[in-house]
């Protein structure tokens, strides 16, 4: 298992420095010249753009400026906002645990959620109840993320007003449970349907059989033998679904007006901060890499015939 981990580990080194790569590619060689852009449509004095440029490294070949970003990477310095001159690590330690706040919350209603009526279905195939899953996950799947957003708001904040338009308090659970809600509602779907889908196939496994045939408790036969089967497809969405849902967390952030990093993203890019961006995406694609290591570990726990040399 050491050995393993530690294979793991080595591989996600060329994988994120290619990932960082393509991100700061996109942002800093693709769009153009920031500082340009940074004047705006007023007139200006072209020694001072090219001494900023030349302060910030931007008039460098674009391997020096990924190498020296890099370099400042692996020290902790996310580089800084050429507007606002702040350090995009201040950025983001505001920013991201309102997100992993966020995430936190939406993942936690998906799992329980998402299995619950999965478990529930699953053990009566073609029924009455399985069938309205089916329809309801459907429903969830279709809808886009923005216009579940927009109607949760109008039903709960301006009809009901059981709750504020927009969140107040990023750090408290009330304000982040309507947000968390819309976030994990379609991958709840997914997670409802993998679950459904895996359990009504187990069910007509031969060991399923065998431990009905033992005489064991109904119980210990679907908690312990059909659930852990079961849930292995289950455990893969998950583990790749935490990077989804921080992502897609710019939507609903921007609906329900959380300060999180989706926000801090949209704020970048429409000011055209490349150094926000790609900090902020090189530490999403660090969450991604290892919660697929996590994922691959936990597939052991719940087989026992898997193991790693």
């Amino acid at each position: 298992m050491g050995r393993y981990v530690a294979r793991r580990l080595l591989q996600m080194i060329p994988v994120f420095l290619g990932s960082t790569f393509l991100i700061f590619m996109m942002m800093y060689v693709l769009p153009g010249d920031p500082v340009r852009a940074l004047m705006g449509e007023q007139a200006y004095d072209p020694t001072v753009v090219e001494n900023i440029r030349h302060d910030l490294g931007l008039d460098r070949p674009w391997w020096w400026q990924y190498g020296h970003y890099l370099g400042g990477l692996f020290q902790g310095d996310f580089g800084t906002e050429i507007a606002s001159k702040r350090e995009v690590a201040d950025i983001i330690a505001d920013a991201f645990p309102v997100t992993i706040r966020l995430t936190l919350f939406a993942f936690v209603f998906m799992v329980v959620v998402g299995i619950g009526l999965g478990v529930v279905a699953g053990l009566r195939p073609d029924s009455v109840r399985d069938r309205g899953l089916l329809t309801l996950t459907l429903v969830l799947i279709s809808m886009p993320s923005f216009v579940l957003g927009y109607l949760m708001q109008y039903i709960f904040a301006f009809q009901l007003q059981m709750i504020t338009p927009t969140v107040q308090d990023s750090e408290s659970f009330g304000d982040l449970f309507l947000p968390a809600i819309v976030l994990g509602s379609l991958s709840l779907a997914y997670v409802a349907r993998l679950t459904r889908t895996s359990m009504a196939e187990n069910l007509r496994a031969d060991y399923m059989r065998t431990a009905v045939a033992k005489g064991l408790p109904r119980r210990r036969v679907v908690g312990v033998h059909l659930m852990r089967n079961s849930l292995i497809p289950v455990v893969t969405f998950l583990g790749t679904d935490i990077g989804n849902l921080m992502t897609g967390a710019i939507v609903t952030e921007g609906i329900f007006n959380v300060q999180g990093v989706g926000n801090a993203i949209f704020e970048a890019l429409t000011r055209r901060e490349g150094a926000t961006v790609v900090g902020i995406a090189s530490l999403i694609v660090i969450v991604y890499l290892f919660t697929s290591l996590l994922v691959d570990l936990l597939y052991a726990v719940l087989d026992p015939r898997i193991r790693y040399a």
